[in-house]
């Protein structure tokens, strides 16, 4: 009997032999060991909650990986670090045209998350820089086209937000995107129709209230003269609707008359405010609001 059961074993035994050479002869070999813990240099947990909650550098360090799991809560949970985190703020999120040319930001809007590097012309090495006027082409030696002084405008010159409005690039302004809401208006009437503007009125969707819209000031209005073209006199690629190469108001008035005031004409850029060519307050011409600025 004892030698029967010891012949069972060995064909036992010789059966499970073979097969692991059927496996390996298949392929498919032994299962390796598990490896020793390795080391690695990284950023921990720790470092990213405290780089997103109080903008410290971190530091990599070497990370060994455990014989086993950690034994007590000495990092912080994924929902702390989440609650760190910043979140899309569309409302109020700096855009490229509202942060310093060259400066770097975390983007927070939509479109624009992420590291940017903002374009606004305020923050140079110099204050209140003169912008270029636009025009490349030269008539003469010396001349304004052949030279092109001034600060170079962005690329892209404008931003349409798909509310109704459209962000120029080179100065921040905020202009509405339709340019010929209100058509022609006296002055005092001009200034009431950019006052009260609000969402819901002239294509905005950007819930701006009565009293954020304004009408812009005389150097404000000719910031968007480009004096390489003509009717209108805006810069190429410009994505505004219903412009009109004719005389828009601006809120300056001209202190030597006050019956007048200064205006600028789309057709070439021309500012009116010579007293034989000024705008009378009681005439009619376009209404195009602005906000934001210094």
């Amino acid at each position: 009997m004892r030698s029967r059961l010891m012949t069972v074993l060995i064909v036992m035994v010789v059966l499970a032999v073979a097969g692991v050479g059927l496996l390996n002869a298949a392929g498919n070999g032994p299962v390796d060991p598990p490896n020793p813990p390795g080391t690695t240099s990284s950023y921990t947990l720790n470092d990213l909650w405290t780089r997103l909650n109080a903008g410290a550098a971190g530091a990599q360090s070497t990370f060994t990986e455990p014989a086993s799991g950690p034994t007590s809560g000495t990092m912080h949970t994924l929902n702390e670090i989440m609650a760190a985190a910043p979140a899309l703020d569309v409302a109020n999120g700096a855009t490229a045209a509202t942060v310093a040319n060259g400066k770097t930001f975390w983007g927070l809007t939509s479109g624009q998350w992420g590291l940017r590097t903002g374009t606004a012309s305020f923050g140079n090495t110099y204050q209140a820089g003169v912008p270029k006027t636009g025009q490349i082409t030269s008539f003469a030696a010396g001349d304004d086209g052949a030279l092109q002084k001034g600060v170079a405008w962005p690329s892209p010159r404008f931003t349409d937000h798909s509310n109704g409005t459209v962000t120029d690039n080179l100065t921040g302004l905020i202009w509405v995107k339709n340019a010929n809401c209100f058509s022609t208006q006296t002055w005092a009437n001009a200034l009431t129709a950019a006052n009260t503007l609000a969402s819901g009125s002239c294509g905005l969707t950007d819930g701006s209230a009565a009293g954020a819209w304004r009408l812009p000031n005389v150097r404000e209005m000719q910031s968007l003269v480009d004096y390489e073209r003509f009717s209108p006199a805006l810069p190429s690629g410009y994505p505004f609707s219903n412009v009109q190469s004719n005389i828009y108001w601006t809120s300056t008035t001209i202190t030597a008359g006050p019956t007048l005031a200064w205006c600028v004409g789309l057709q070439v850029g021309f500012v009116y405010g010579i007293f034989a060519a000024a705008c009378t307050k009681t005439d009619a011409y376009y209404v195009w609001p602005v906000r934001g600025g210094p």
